[in-house]
């Protein structure tokens, strides 16, 4: 859930029917001549009512300044496409919830207080601002939590560690527990000129609904060739897919089954996560901010990631139809390409820092050791990982 205000738009809502539904249950308890909970007078009713609700939404106020100063200094120390970690945090969005459900709670019974003064007869709802005081009781106790969630959110430590929980999350929803032969053949050249379907906008390739093409191309006898891979970006008008057909199949649903965002996400893309912390550990390894021991987490993270991959079965590129006949061919990220994005940019940026030389070279060492048949290969094409060593250095290591 990438929304910040789902939460707390739920919780005001749901503070606003509580607030109406305890107000009916004191209004039937008024008639009957029956007081519960509290026995103040009007004035007192309101003086409290009033400190919960410029409490509560002072609360708010703070809690979105800290939020918004979290994504700046993210931004900016460690990386943009980090945001989505602390944007899905569901313990600020709770925090922010509950102060701003507090707050309407507050307002709405604040104005249904009457005193014998007024127009209507005297009304003091007890139960209702008793629920309200233990609103602001866990308002407080949210408050506490929140400022220790924040401490510990902002270390760097923590958001590597999410990063690398959600790639390994998308690893477990998209490879296989084994290395079992997929079915990588490349489609059959198609009978006659391929028709291209162009995008109708811009956005990166979330996912592909293999399952709808795979009807389509079946029902019309043809093939689909989806032409970006997922995590890619397409410029409106491009060719998303090559398809030849007997039959005439409906472009509109045709694009429907790749799904384009604006904002590249997680979900199955482990390429992304990986850039995640290679972008973390290059930024850490700018002269700017000449912090190598950040990028070595990073580069640890790296290594449990790449140590389940090369165990796992990558996606089948080839599916097909009931018949078992090749039908819809979708390209994704092999283990040559997530070797390559894990290496290549950390080899170039960390080539002067001896702790990443030495935990790359031990990483790859691993890895080989684990490797089995062709995943060995890539992981060979770079030994060693650089043609000098480091003053010297590492010739002695």
């Amino acid at each position: 859930m990438d929304s910040y205000w789902l939460i707390p738009a739920l919780c005001i809502i749901s503070s606003g029917l509580l607030a109406y539904g305890l107000i009916q249950v004191d209004r039937n308890l008024a008639r009957r001549g029956t007081t519960l909970a509290f026995t103040g007078e009007p004035d007192s009713a309101r003086s409290l009512l009033s400190t919960f609700a410029q409490s509560t939404v002072t609360l708010a106020a703070l809690v979105f300044s800290i939020t918004v100063l979290i994504l700046q200094l993210a931004s900016s120390q460690f990386s943009p496409r980090a945001l989505r970690t602390f944007m899905r945090d569901r313990h600020s969005q709770f925090a922010l919830g509950i102060f701003l459900g507090t707050f309407s709670y507050a307002v709405i019974v604040l104005r249904e207080v009457r005193g014998e003064d007024g127009i209507a007869d005297r009304f003091v709802p007890g139960i209702t601002i008793n629920v309200a005081f233990a609103l602001m009781i866990a308002s407080i106790g949210m408050f506490v939590s929140y400022i220790n969630r924040v401490a510990h959110s902002i270390r760097v430590s923590t958001i590597i560690d999410s990063i690398g929980d959600e790639t390994r999350d998308a690893i477990d929803k998209s490879h296989g527990e084994d290395q079992r032969h997929q079915d990588q053949a490349l489609m059959p050249d198609f009978p006659g000129p391929a028709a291209l379907v162009g995008t109708d906008g811009p956005g990166t390739v979330r996912s592909v609904e293999t399952a709808n093409l795979l009807e389509l191309a079946e029902e019309a006898d043809g093939y689909i060739k989806v032409l970006p891979r997922m995590g890619e970006f397409v410029a409106t008008g491009m060719p998303l897919m090559e398809v030849w057909s007997r039959k005439e199949l409906d472009e509109k649903k045709l694009r429907s089954a790749v799904s384009l965002v604006k904002e590249r996400g997680s979900g199955r893309d482990v390429s992304y996560g990986l850039r995640q912390l290679v972008d973390i550990a290059e930024r850490a390894l700018s002269p700017g901010t000449n912090d190598p021991s950040t990028a070595v987490e990073c580069v640890n993270q790296l290594h449990d990631l790449l140590r389940r991959l090369v165990a796992r079965s990558y996606p089948s590129q080839v599916h097909r139809d009931s018949n078992d006949e090749m039908r819809v061919f979708v390209p994704s990220d092999s283990w040559d390409d997530h070797v390559a994005l894990a290496f290549d940019e950390l080899r170039l940026w960390g080539g002067e820092s001896l702790q990443i030389r030495r935990r790359l070279q031990w990483m790859l060492q691993d890895l080989l050791e684990v490797a089995e048949g062709d995943r060995r290969t890539p992981l060979l094409k770079r030994l060693p990982l650089w043609k000098e060593p480091l003053q010297g250095v590492d010739a002695e290591a």
